[in-house]
Protein backbone atom coordinates (compact mmCIF):
# COMPACT_ATOMS: atom_id res chain seq x y z
CA UNK A 1 0.00 0.00 0.00
CA UNK A 2 1.40 3.23 -0.96
CA UNK A 3 1.60 6.11 1.37
CA UNK A 4 -0.84 8.18 -0.64
CA UNK A 5 -3.56 4.87 0.01
CA UNK A 6 -2.73 4.85 3.42
CA UNK A 7 -3.54 8.63 4.21
CA UNK A 8 -6.70 8.41 1.72
CA UNK A 9 -7.98 5.41 4.03
CA UNK A 10 -6.58 7.28 7.47
CA UNK A 11 -8.27 10.34 6.45
CA UNK A 12 -11.62 7.74 5.27
CA UNK A 13 -11.45 6.77 8.96
CA UNK A 14 -11.24 9.85 10.59
CA UNK A 15 -14.15 11.04 9.00
CA UNK A 16 -16.18 8.33 9.99
CA UNK A 17 -14.90 8.60 13.49
CA UNK A 18 -16.08 12.73 13.27
CA UNK A 19 -19.46 11.65 11.82
CA UNK A 20 -19.95 9.20 14.27
CA UNK A 21 -19.36 11.93 17.42
CA UNK A 22 -21.25 14.14 15.74
CA UNK A 23 -24.22 11.63 14.95
CA UNK A 24 -24.17 10.24 19.15
CA UNK A 25 -23.42 14.24 19.87
CA UNK A 26 -26.91 14.90 18.47
CA UNK A 27 -28.59 11.64 19.91
CA UNK A 28 -27.54 12.33 23.45
CA UNK A 29 -28.46 16.00 23.04
CA UNK A 30 -31.96 15.15 21.71
CA UNK A 31 -32.09 12.48 24.70
CA UNK A 32 -31.48 15.25 27.42
CA UNK A 33 -33.81 18.06 25.71
CA UNK A 34 -36.67 15.42 25.70
CA UNK A 35 -35.62 13.84 28.92
CA UNK A 36 -35.78 17.42 30.53
CA UNK A 37 -39.27 18.26 28.86
CA UNK A 38 -40.83 14.83 30.42
CA UNK A 39 -40.02 16.05 33.30
CA UNK A 40 -41.77 19.15 33.03
CA UNK A 41 -44.67 16.55 33.24
CA UNK A 42 -43.43 13.82 35.64
CA UNK A 43 -46.75 13.73 37.18
CA UNK A 44 -48.63 12.91 34.56
CA UNK A 45 -46.39 10.39 33.09
CA UNK A 46 -46.00 8.53 36.48
CA UNK A 47 -49.46 8.51 36.74
CA UNK A 48 -49.78 6.71 33.16
CA UNK A 49 -47.04 4.82 34.42
CA UNK A 50 -49.15 3.88 37.56
CA UNK A 51 -52.42 3.78 36.16
CA UNK A 52 -52.17 -0.25 35.42
CA UNK A 53 -52.44 -0.81 39.47
CA UNK A 54 -56.01 0.76 39.61
CA UNK A 55 -56.36 2.79 42.51
CA UNK A 56 -53.32 1.51 45.20
CA UNK A 57 -51.94 4.02 46.60
CA UNK A 58 -47.92 3.76 45.95
CA UNK A 59 -45.42 4.94 49.54
CA UNK A 60 -41.26 5.60 49.09
CA UNK A 61 -39.46 4.37 52.19
CA UNK A 62 -36.19 6.47 51.36
CA UNK A 63 -35.78 10.03 51.68
CA UNK A 64 -34.45 10.39 47.59
CA UNK A 65 -36.90 7.49 46.21
CA UNK A 66 -39.35 9.71 45.13
CA UNK A 67 -37.09 12.06 43.22
CA UNK A 68 -35.40 9.14 41.60
CA UNK A 69 -38.75 7.82 40.87
CA UNK A 70 -39.64 11.22 39.16
CA UNK A 71 -36.10 10.73 37.28
CA UNK A 72 -36.61 7.56 36.20
CA UNK A 73 -39.90 7.97 34.90
CA UNK A 74 -38.54 11.25 33.18
CA UNK A 75 -35.51 9.15 31.70
CA UNK A 76 -37.74 6.65 30.31
CA UNK A 77 -40.11 8.99 28.66
CA UNK A 78 -37.13 10.99 27.17
CA UNK A 79 -35.71 7.80 25.51
CA UNK A 80 -39.09 6.74 23.76
CA UNK A 81 -39.53 10.51 22.71
CA UNK A 82 -36.15 10.94 21.69
CA UNK A 83 -36.32 7.37 19.66
CA UNK A 84 -37.18 8.65 16.13
CA UNK A 85 -34.38 10.90 16.36
CA UNK A 86 -32.00 8.39 17.48
CA UNK A 87 -33.14 5.68 14.87
CA UNK A 88 -33.11 8.08 12.18
CA UNK A 89 -29.25 9.84 12.92
CA UNK A 90 -28.80 5.48 12.67
CA UNK A 91 -30.22 5.27 9.30
CA UNK A 92 -28.43 8.03 8.39
CA UNK A 93 -24.46 7.15 9.37
CA UNK A 94 -25.06 3.88 7.79
CA UNK A 95 -26.52 4.52 4.67
CA UNK A 96 -23.34 5.77 2.95
CA UNK A 97 -22.58 1.94 3.36
CA UNK A 98 -25.67 0.82 1.85
CA UNK A 99 -26.51 -0.66 -1.82
CA UNK A 100 -29.82 1.11 -3.37
CA UNK A 101 -31.57 -1.86 -2.49
CA UNK A 102 -30.50 -1.86 0.87
CA UNK A 103 -31.70 1.27 1.28
CA UNK A 104 -34.60 0.68 0.02
CA UNK A 105 -35.10 -2.25 3.06
CA UNK A 106 -33.86 -0.38 6.16
CA UNK A 107 -36.73 2.09 6.66
CA UNK A 108 -39.60 -0.34 6.48
CA UNK A 109 -37.71 -2.81 8.31
CA UNK A 110 -36.99 -0.33 11.09
CA UNK A 111 -40.87 1.06 11.19
CA UNK A 112 -41.80 -2.74 11.10
CA UNK A 113 -39.64 -3.13 14.44
CA UNK A 114 -41.07 0.38 15.98
CA UNK A 115 -44.80 -1.04 14.71
CA UNK A 116 -43.80 -4.47 16.64
CA UNK A 117 -42.67 -2.86 19.32
CA UNK A 118 -45.69 -0.79 20.04
CA UNK A 119 -47.76 -3.95 19.94
CA UNK A 120 -46.08 -5.27 22.30
CA UNK A 121 -45.66 -2.30 24.96
CA UNK A 122 -49.11 -1.93 24.16
CA UNK A 123 -50.41 -5.74 24.62
CA UNK A 124 -48.42 -5.75 27.75
CA UNK A 125 -49.98 -2.27 29.02
CA UNK A 126 -53.25 -2.46 28.54
CA UNK A 127 -53.62 -6.40 29.02
CA UNK A 128 -50.97 -8.19 30.59
CA UNK A 129 -49.54 -5.78 33.51
CA UNK A 130 -53.24 -4.86 34.73
CA UNK A 131 -53.71 -8.55 35.28
CA UNK A 132 -50.54 -9.06 36.54
CA UNK A 133 -51.33 -6.68 39.01
CA UNK A 134 -54.33 -7.98 39.93
CA UNK A 135 -53.57 -11.24 40.07
CA UNK A 136 -50.43 -10.49 43.00
CA UNK A 137 -52.92 -8.24 45.08
CA UNK A 138 -55.23 -11.28 45.20
CA UNK A 139 -52.80 -13.12 47.60
CA UNK A 140 -53.80 -9.86 50.28
CA UNK A 141 -56.15 -10.71 53.22
CA UNK A 142 -56.86 -9.46 56.83
CA UNK A 143 -53.07 -9.80 57.88
CA UNK A 144 -51.31 -9.15 54.35
CA UNK A 145 -51.85 -5.86 53.54
CA UNK A 146 -50.35 -4.71 49.71
CA UNK A 147 -48.09 -1.60 49.80
CA UNK A 148 -45.59 -1.31 47.31
CA UNK A 149 -42.87 1.48 46.91
CA UNK A 150 -42.92 3.53 43.89
CA UNK A 151 -39.36 2.31 42.60
CA UNK A 152 -40.24 -1.22 42.93
CA UNK A 153 -43.04 -0.82 40.89
CA UNK A 154 -41.83 1.22 38.08
CA UNK A 155 -39.18 -1.26 38.10
CA UNK A 156 -41.49 -4.16 37.64
CA UNK A 157 -43.94 -2.47 35.31
CA UNK A 158 -40.82 -1.13 33.29
CA UNK A 159 -39.24 -4.30 32.98
CA UNK A 160 -42.70 -5.85 31.90
CA UNK A 161 -43.81 -2.99 29.22
CA UNK A 162 -39.91 -3.13 27.90
CA UNK A 163 -39.60 -7.05 27.73
CA UNK A 164 -43.06 -7.25 25.30
CA UNK A 165 -41.90 -4.51 23.60
CA UNK A 166 -38.74 -6.54 22.55
CA UNK A 167 -40.36 -9.62 22.58
CA UNK A 168 -42.49 -8.64 20.14
CA UNK A 169 -39.51 -8.39 17.58
CA UNK A 170 -39.46 -12.42 17.15
CA UNK A 171 -41.90 -12.44 13.95
CA UNK A 172 -39.61 -9.93 11.83
CA UNK A 173 -36.49 -11.72 13.19
CA UNK A 174 -37.91 -14.94 11.73
CA UNK A 175 -38.55 -13.33 8.26
CA UNK A 176 -35.25 -11.87 8.23
CA UNK A 177 -33.42 -15.02 8.84
CA UNK A 178 -36.02 -16.95 6.27
CA UNK A 179 -35.28 -14.09 3.88
CA UNK A 180 -31.50 -15.13 4.39
CA UNK A 181 -32.09 -19.32 4.02
CA UNK A 182 -30.90 -19.74 7.69
CA UNK A 183 -34.24 -21.23 8.52
CA UNK A 184 -37.15 -22.49 6.80
CA UNK A 185 -40.82 -23.12 7.43
CA UNK A 186 -40.27 -27.16 7.85
CA UNK A 187 -37.06 -26.13 10.34
CA UNK A 188 -39.41 -23.96 12.74
CA UNK A 189 -42.38 -26.61 12.77
CA UNK A 190 -39.90 -30.06 13.45
CA UNK A 191 -38.33 -28.02 16.21
CA UNK A 192 -41.51 -26.28 18.12
CA UNK A 193 -40.91 -28.83 21.30
CA UNK A 194 -37.05 -27.08 22.05
CA UNK A 195 -38.50 -23.98 20.79
CA UNK A 196 -40.91 -24.13 23.55
CA UNK A 197 -38.42 -24.59 25.72
CA UNK A 198 -36.31 -21.69 24.67
CA UNK A 199 -39.39 -19.62 25.15
CA UNK A 200 -40.13 -20.17 28.83
CA UNK A 201 -36.13 -19.68 29.55
CA UNK A 202 -36.11 -16.69 27.53
CA UNK A 203 -39.69 -15.36 29.42
CA UNK A 204 -37.97 -16.07 33.04
CA UNK A 205 -34.61 -14.10 32.04
CA UNK A 206 -36.88 -11.17 30.92
CA UNK A 207 -39.79 -11.51 33.21
CA UNK A 208 -39.66 -10.53 37.40
CA UNK A 209 -38.46 -13.45 38.91
CA UNK A 210 -42.30 -15.24 39.75
CA UNK A 211 -43.64 -18.54 37.53
CA UNK A 212 -46.86 -16.48 36.51
CA UNK A 213 -44.90 -13.11 35.14
CA UNK A 214 -43.20 -15.71 32.94
CA UNK A 215 -46.13 -17.64 32.15
CA UNK A 216 -47.73 -14.64 30.85
CA UNK A 217 -44.78 -13.52 28.32
CA UNK A 218 -44.44 -17.30 27.39
CA UNK A 219 -47.89 -17.98 25.88
CA UNK A 220 -48.09 -14.64 23.92
CA UNK A 221 -44.48 -15.91 22.52
CA UNK A 222 -45.50 -19.23 21.04
CA UNK A 223 -48.03 -17.36 19.17
CA UNK A 224 -45.44 -15.03 17.91
CA UNK A 225 -43.58 -17.81 17.03
CA UNK A 226 -46.31 -19.36 15.13
CA UNK A 227 -46.60 -15.98 13.24
CA UNK A 228 -43.48 -15.93 12.69
CA UNK A 229 -43.77 -19.12 10.48
CA UNK A 230 -46.20 -17.87 8.48
CA UNK A 231 -44.29 -14.83 7.47
CA UNK A 232 -41.49 -17.21 6.72
CA UNK A 233 -43.97 -18.88 4.70
CA UNK A 234 -45.28 -15.94 2.51
CA UNK A 235 -41.91 -14.82 2.28
CA UNK A 236 -40.84 -17.74 0.33
CA UNK A 237 -43.87 -18.12 -1.81
CA UNK A 238 -43.67 -14.75 -2.68
CA UNK A 239 -39.74 -14.89 -3.15
CA UNK A 240 -40.90 -18.54 -5.39
CA UNK A 241 -43.03 -16.91 -7.34
CA UNK A 242 -40.32 -14.13 -8.18
CA UNK A 243 -37.70 -16.31 -9.33
CA UNK A 244 -40.43 -18.21 -11.54
CA UNK A 245 -41.27 -15.17 -13.36
CA UNK A 246 -37.85 -14.45 -14.06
Amino acid sequence: MTNDSKKKSEMGLLDHLEELRTRLFICISGLVVTTAVSFAFVDFLRSLLTRPAGDMTFIYTRPAEALMANIRVAFIAGVIFAMPLILTQFILFISPALYKNEKKVIIPTVLAMLLFFVLGFSFAYYTVLPFAIRFFIGFASHDLTPMFTISEYLGFATQFLFSFGFVFQMPLVFLFLGKLNIVTPGFLRKNRKYALLIIFVFAAILTPPDVFSQIMMAVPLMFLYELGIMLVVISQRRRKKEDDWK
